[in-house]
């Protein structure tokens, strides 16, 4: 398939490199389409952020660097360590899918199904893509709202290299990080092993006198190597491993509002991948078999209670699937799978009644095909279909199209789509002390399209985009909390009385993103990115809970001399109402952080940052407390 089409999609520049033109650069995206395709072919919004982005602005948490990518809302229940959430265009975390290397690590114990983001760390990764917008007829349940697919590091070209860091800072922080690859007669590796440690914050507000540091330690391995057999076919083998523990606040006797306690958590979490590859029809036909699977482990723990934990969760994910890419000719491509996917969990409260286990089971097996056809080298045009059978709600399907059109002048793409959503409930929220005792949940669904215009100026030294959503959600998933311990209380609360698991009629999300990258002059990038987010609820008409209506990022990086940097970013989320249970809105804020680094000998490297620098107080959960302005350094090796 033709590749001459310049970038229509941007990148994401958090802390940007120098903007490219057409002739002389394409990005080139997998997880739109399932197969390597410049993103300017795709008719979608994705953002892509790269290893030396993220290096360079020296993030430690995945979800730090996706609060910085245009239509995502990112939340945090405190600091470092506490759970962490991301929706996509107003989408709940639990409708937006993760993938490490292609393996979903979405949690199948937890409430709506989300992922454990608040323990990945940004390690050992070559870039991250994130694809907004209903995108089930390629990736089936869980992403309703997008995708995010963690790429990490694997070959090279040399035999052996490698990178590793030690930085500390405020909170008692540490961090440590060491990371290898190469490619040795053809077979291709890569791994890494990393720890984090710090006291953090409270949890709780300070502001409401908690004072009590909530610690976190986290502990994690990935590794990869890709073995060729013959000339056709190779090994393909994953692995990602995680291990947290983390102290939280909670709700204790006798007040029962939310304040310092010792209370902790223990998290773990693995996922692996093994796959056949085998190229066939002169290598137009791409055939990849695999078997895929994720576990997690949560507990709570209250030593006010006992040495036992007081909850825990464990959620098991295994998949077989085949995907073919098949090259008609150079303008064609054809790509088409099944797949088999089983889900389990278990989890048990304290608090349950009766003090027994809760379990629950579900197989979704699913065919999906998509077509791509390139016209007069200019207009792109990809249509895709999938049907999900349900062991529990039977079977649905799924419809995708999307176009892209290159003008001639060559600078400019415009671009629309159109997508279905579809999601069963949770197996937590269908078979928990919370599930609905009135009627049996209903499987969300989702219509949403896009129409955007991206343009290079300047010989590609100035690049721009605009792209307008719309989202319909029927069915959508919410918990609901009845007004029990008023008087006349209704009468679910004798079996529900802590609240239940109920379909919302309707909920609407739509908006505009905008970007803006620069190159400027005396080696200076720049970037800027705005989104505006109208969401409700279409049956009380009240805005979704903790989705801000205007949110942006913009940053400015100096490159003085190779590997010296210096630079700053400004995240700006605006007011948001909090959630029905808590009422009330939260109050806009602006953060700044600054960074930089320099090249003190060969291969050696001296960085530090400051973030929140002009520490400032927010909240960015109703009662929850966030860190004020803290600072980091380290050193970081290359080889």
């Amino acid at each position: 398939m033709r590749k001459r089409a310049f970038i229509s999609t941007l990148m994401l520049l958090a802390g940007t490199a120098p903007a490219a033109s057409a002739a002389d650069l394409e990005t080139v995206v997998v997880t739109a389409t399932r197969s390597a395709q410049p993103a300017a072919l795709t008719g979608e919004s994705i953002s892509v952020i790269t290893a030396d982005e993220l290096q360079r602005q020296q993030i430690s948490f995945v979800n730090d660097a996706l609060s910085q990518v245009p239509g995502l809302t990112s939340v945090r229940n405190g600091g470092v360590g506490q759970n962490a959430t991301i929706g996509v265009r107003g989408a709940p975390a639990g409708q937006t899918l993760v993938l490490i290397d292609g393996v979903r690590i979405n949690d199948a114990s937890s409430t709506d199904g989300q992922a454990l983001l608040g323990d990945l760390l940004a390690n050992n990764i070559d870039r991250i893509e994130i694809l907004r917008g209903p995108q089930s007829t390629l990736y089936g349940s869980d992403a309703m709202g997008g995708v995010v697919n963690v790429l990490t590091r694997r070959g090279g070209d040399a035999p052996v290299s490698g990178t590793a860091l030690a930085e500390g800072g405020s909170f008692d922080t540490f961090h440590a990080n060491a990371a290898v690859n190469g490619t040795v007669d053809g077979i291709e590796y890569g791994g890494a092993v990393n720890s984090y440690a710090t006291n953090s914050v409270s949890a709780a507000d300070a502001r409401n006198g908690n004072s009590e540091a909530d610690g976190y330690h986290n502990f994690g391995a990935t590794g990869n190597v890709r073995v060729p057999v013959n000339d056709w076919a190779s090994v393909d083998l994953r692995a990602y491993y995680a291990r947290a523990r983390g102290s939280f606040d909670g709700y204790p006797p006798p007040s029962y509002t939310f304040q310092d306690t010792h209370e902790f958590n223990r998290n773990t979490l693995f996922a692996g991948y093994a796959g056949l590859n085998i190229t066939a029809l002169d290598g137009r036909l791409h055939n990849r078999v695999g078997f895929m699977g994720s576990s997690s482990n949560r507990e709570n723990f209250d030593p006010t209670m006992g040495t036992a934990n007081n909850y825990f969760g464990k959620g098991s994910a295994t998949r077989f699937e085949y995907q073919g890419v098949f090259d008609l000719n150079a303008n064609n491509q054809i790509v088409f799978g099944a797949e088999s996917e089983r889900t389990t969990f278990k989890t048990q409260s304290v608090f349950d009644f009766p003090p027994v286990p809760t379990l629950g089971a579900r197989r979704i097996t699913s065919g999906y095909g998509q077509w791509q056809t390139t016209l007069f080298d200019q207009l792109t045009l990809t249509g895709g279909v999938r049907y999900d059978g349900d062991s529990e709600f039977g079977g649905h399907t799924s419809l995708k199209f999307a176009g892209a059109w290159q003008l001639p002048d060559g600078a400019t793409v415009l671009h629309a789509n159109y997508g279905d959503g579809f999601k069963a409930p949770t197996l937590y929220e269908m078979y928990s002390q919370y599930s609905n005792p009135l009627h049996a949940l209903a499987p969300e669904t989702a219509r949403g399209w896009e129409v955007g215009a991206a343009r290079q100026f300047l010989d590609g030294d100035l690049s721009a985009s605009l792209t307008w959503f719309s989202r319909h959600t029927h069915n959508q998933i919410d918990f609901v909390s009845p007004p029990c311990f008023t008087a006349p209380a209704p009468a679910i609360c004798a079996v529900r009385p802590f609240g239940y698991y109920e379909n919302l009629v309707e909920t609407r999300a739509r908006g505009i993103e905008a970007e803006i990258v620069a190159q400027l002059p005396w080696d200076v990038a720049a970037h800027v990115n705005y989104t505006f987010l109208d969401t409700r609820d279409e049956g009380t008409l009240a805005p979704l809970a903790r989705r801000p209506a205007h949110s942006g990022n913009a940053g400015l990086v100096w490159t003085p001399m190779p590997g010296a940097t210096l630079g700053t970013e400004i995240a700006y989320i605006g007011p948001r109402f909090d959630s029905p249970a808590k009422g009330g809105h939260l109050p806009g804020y602006a953060l700044v952080n600054v960074f930089g680094e320099y090249p003190v000998a060969a291969h050696l490297t001296l960085f530090g940052r400051i973030e929140n620098l002009f520490d400032r107080h927010y909240e960015p959960v109703l009662g929850y407390g966030a860190a004020g302005r803290a600072a980091y350094a380290g050193l970081r090796v290359a080889f």
